[in-house]
């Protein structure tokens, strides 16, 4: 009986990747100090400015999944190119895949079809990280630095609970409040198969815009052991809102 409940398990855990604002608090930077709530206005802002600006957009994303305590040889993969359009949603072509067939038919496919369940239009509004969908407080002290980046440091609090949904730390650029990186814990649990998924992404700047890079999920069970998906995101092509 176990071994026919694995591959819920498996997709448990990458269905809790499927993943990526504040108030109160004061931080430091170069001897001032801001408030949280402007921080919070600042990110709302920023995030608001990427919706409207991106129109859409190309990119290549491997899928990587581990199992047990061996992380350098995945026991399943998928690379996939991926066309998101703005009020249209996202779309997958597979390029390739290799590893374990029931990972791939029973934890990778439902992700991706999972990721363009919340992607769309109407939907993917609701897991942005902002004021509206977030609760999230300034984390007082000296400003951060992550992947070479000045940080501000917030604690965010999902306002709706939901496997993508994160309660953890969001950091995001100091000089023009874009997300560097986000980590945590899964607001709710997929199944009650599923451990407490411990998850992460990564940011980079994207023709001035912030696009995931990587991000990385954790999952623990006694029943299954532990399994770990990673996503590397690259070859990006936007697609930029032209000019009214």
């Amino acid at each position: 009986m176990l071994a026919m409940k694995r591959p819920s398990r498996i997709a448990a855990a990458c269905h809790t990747l499927a993943i990526f604002i504040f108030g109160g608090g004061v931080a430091a930077w170069g001897g001032a100090a801001v408030s949280g709530d402007s921080v919070i206005r600042s990110i709302d802002a920023e995030v608001q400015a990427r919706v409207a600006a991106v129109a859409g957009f190309t990119d290549v994303e491997r899928y990587d999944v581990y199992r047990g305590q061996d992380e350098t040889h995945p026991a399943a993969e998928i690379t996939v190119k991926v066309t998101y359009r703005k009020r249209v949603g996202k779309s997958y072509t597979i390029l390739s895949q290799k590893g374990s067939s029931l990972i791939r038919r029973f934890g990778l496919k439902p992700l991706l079809e999972n990721e363009k369940e919340i992607n769309q239009p109407g939907k993917v509004e609701n897991s942005w990280f902002t004021s509206a969908n977030y609760e999230m407080k300034l984390k007082s002290g000296p400003v951060e630095q992550v992947n070479g980046r000045t940080c501000y440091a917030l604690a965010i609090t999902p306002k709706h609970k939901a496997p993508n949904m994160l309660e953890g730390t969001l950091w995001v650029d100091a000089r023009d409040f874009s997300i560097v990186r986000v980590k945590g814990i899964a607001s709710q649990k997929p199944s009650i198969f599923a451990g407490t998924t411990h998850m992460m992404r990564d940011y980079g700047n994207i023709d001035g815009y912030p696009m995931a890079t990587q991000a990385r999920a954790e999952s623990n069970s006694a029943w299954f052991g532990r399994t770990v998906v990673v996503i590397h995101y690259g070859d990006y092509h936007l697609e930029l809102q032209s000019a009214p």
